[in-house]
């Protein structure tokens, strides 16, 4: 088995995290978490796609992201349950911005639903998107990668547990993810591909709070119920994005296969 990953002991910290020269696609990236890693990642120096099923609002974001860190960034649209829109918007953004060297899997859904109340065409929807789409985005990233890259998969605490009632097909996908991420490495290692996994908690997106309101009583405040971790407050969309940074830089060189817990501590 080829060994292509270099030995990057004798970079500096500075050209460890830089992203500079690369060019990163995020799915999901025209707002929350999304939205938070592509700015991280441009910020790092990186080339950015944002993609996202709302075109206008990839744009809008890919403008914002553009204007804030100097970095060139384009949107695009992608259904990533469409096996047809995910190769389209990569060769898109492939030929706008250059080879693709970090893919972050980051577009998800999460619908609550008791599971004895499930319909079949909303357990599919879930899975099309979290997990088959996740392995479409995959592939197509690493057939766009010939110098080797980074995959990184946005799983969720509900790849490692069970979760609150109702995320039946959710907690499945995430626990989806976490395969994948481990096959995947090992399939693409060859490839120089390293595929990581991260995995939040509870973070209050636009999406999140929006679900999570759904699901209390009328005038209840969502923020009221919201658990901190052990470290004393609720994730915000940055925290999620650092850990992504790192993965995607040089930093974390020896890791592919695994998933990092960005759990506040609430797993433990």
């Amino acid at each position: 088995m080829s060994q292509p990953f270099p030995d990057v002991s004798a970079t500096t910290v500075a050209d460890l995290l830089s992203l500079d020269g690369r060019h990163a696609l995020v799915t999901g990236g025209a707002q929350g978490l999304g939205r938070a890693i592509a700015q991280r990642l441009a910020e790092a120096g990186a080339r950015v796609t944002i993609a996202d099923l709302d075109l206008d609002r990839a744009a809008a974001a890919a403008a914002a992201v553009s204007e804030q860190h100097d970095a060139h960034a384009v949107g695009v649209e992608m259904d990533v349950a469409d096996e047809e829109s995910v190769a389209a918007a990569a060769e898109r953004a492939r030929q706008e911005l250059g080879e693709i060297d970090i893919w972050v899997n980051n577009a998800g859904v999460f619908p609550s639903v008791p599971a004895l109340d499930m319909p079949l065409e909303q357990w599919d929807r879930v899975i099309d998107v979290n997990a088959r789409g996740v392995f479409v985005g995959a592939r197509e990233a690493a057939r766009r990668m010939p110098d080797g890259g980074v995959i990184v998969n946005i799983a969720s605490t509900a790849g490692f547990r069970g979760t609150a009632p109702g995320l039946a097909a959710y907690v499945a996908s995430k626990h989806a993810v976490r395969g994948l991420t481990a096959q995947l490495a090992l399939e693409l290692a060859p490839r120089g591909i390293r595929v990581l996994g991260v995995a939040p908690t509870f973070v209050p997106t636009e999406g999140n709070l929006a679900a999570a309101a759904a699901d209390l009583p009328e005038g209840v405040d969502v923020m009221a119920v919201m658990r901190p971790g052990l470290i004393g407050r609720l994730a915000a969309p940055d925290d999620i994005a650092r850990v992504v940074l790192f993965c995607a830089s040089d930093m974390s060189m020896v890791m592919t296969g695994s998933t990092l817990l960005a759990d506040a501590g609430q797993t433990i």
